[in-house]
C-alpha cells in the first residue's frame, strides 16, 4: 500500500469517534496474538525491542535499523499498521531525525513516534528549540505518508511541569504533528488539560494518567483518541515468566509449566502473512 493511502487508512482510525486502542507488540507471535483478537493497528515498543535484545532503552543501544527491521516483520506478519516507538528518532539533528523517518516510510510503517529525548541521563530532554525542530524536520520529511506523533518525557523523566509539556505540545502540534503525546500525566485534570490544549490534534495516552488506572471508555469520554499500552504487556508476559521461575526453583514443576498451548501457538502462528 503506497505511504499515503497507509497514512489515510492510520489517521482514520484516530479521527473516527472512539478512536483506536493501539496495543504494542514485542515479536512475531505477540504481534498475531493481537491481530487475532481483533486490534486494527499495532505498536512497536522500544522498551520491550530493547528487553529482546538484552539492552537498555533510551540509551541508544538499539540500532534504527534493528528497530525498522522489527516494525517490517510485524506489519508483514499481520498486515497491520504499525506505528513505530522510535524514542528521539535515532537522530541527533533534525536531519538525522528527517533520515530516520525517510527509512520508516521506506520500511512500510503507517506511523513513527519521535520523542524530546535526548540519550543523555544527564540531560534526558531536549531543549525545546531543539525537540520542535525535530519533530518540524519529522513533519516535513513525512509529506503525509506517515502519521507522526511528536511527544515529550516530561512525566517519564521527573520533570512535572504541565505547562512545560502543554508548551512542548501545542509547539508540536502547530509544526505539524497528526498526534501528540505525553507518557503518564499526573492525573485526570493534567489529561484533560492537555486534550484541551492542543485540540483538535489526537492525543495519544500511556494506558492511564499515573493516579488511576481508566477504563477505555473513561479514557474515550476524556477525550483520548489513542491508547497505547507501551511495553505493559511485555512486562505481564515477562511477569508470568518470573512466576514460572520462582516455581520451578522451588521444584514445583506444574506450576512452571502451565500456559498457553504449544497448539495454540502453531494456529497463530498459520494464519500469519508469511
Amino acid at each position: 500500500m503506497p505511504g499515503s493511502e497507509l497514512y489515510e487508512k492510520f489517521m482514520a482510525l484516530h479521527t473516527r469517534d472512539g478512536g483506536l486502542v493501539m496495543p504494542n507488540a514485542w515479536d512475531g507471535l505477540s504481534a498475531l496474538m493481537l491481530a487475532d483478537a481483533g486490534f486494527e493497528a499495532i505498536g512497536t515498543s522500544s522498551a520491550a525491542l530493547a528487553s529482546t535484545l538484552g539492552r537498555l532503552d533510551g540509551r541508544h543501544q538499539v540500532t534504527r535499523e534493528e528497530h525498522l527491521e522489527h516494525a517490517r516483520l510485524l506489519g508483514r506478519l499481520t498486515g497491520l499498521p504499525v506505528n513505530g516507538d522510535f524514542e528521539d528518532g535515532y537522530g541527533d539533528t533534525p536531519e538525522d531525525v528527517a533520515a530516520t523517518v525517510e527509512a520508516a516510510v521506506e520500511f512500510g510503517l503507517a506511523g513513527i513516534g519521535i520523542e524530546d529525548t535526548s540519550g543523555d541521563p544527564d540531560h534526558p530532554i531536549r531543549d525545546f528549540d531543539d525537540a520542535v525542530n525535530c519533530v518540524r524536520s519529522a513533519v516535513e520529511a513525512a509529506k503525509g505518508r506517515i502519521v507522526v506523533t511528536g511527544r515529550t518525557d516530561n512525566f517519564i523523566q521527573g520533570r512535572p511541569d504541565l505547562d512545560d509539556t502543554i508548551r512542548r505540545l501545542t509547539a508540536f502540534a502547530e509544526v505539524g504533528s497528526d498526534v501528540v503525546y505525553a507518557p503518564y500525566p499526573p492525573d485526570l485534570d493534567a489529561l484533560d488539560a492537555i486534550v484541551t490544549a492542543v485540540a483538535p490534534t489526537p492525543v495519544n495516552v500511556l494506558v492511564s494518567p499515573a493516579d488511576k488506572v481508566l477504563t477505555v471508555a473513561e479514557l474515550q469520554k476524556a477525550g483520548v483518541k489513542r491508547i497505547s499500552l507501551g511495553p505493559s504487556l511485555y512486562m505481564h508476559a515477562t511477569g508470568a515468566l518470573e512466576h514460572a521461575i520462582k516455581a520451578l526453583v522451588a521444584g514445583d514443576l506444574g506450576s512452571a509449566t502451565t500456559g498457553i498451548s504449544f497448539e495454540r501457538i502453531s494456529g497463530v502462528l498459520a494464519r500469519g502473512k508469511n
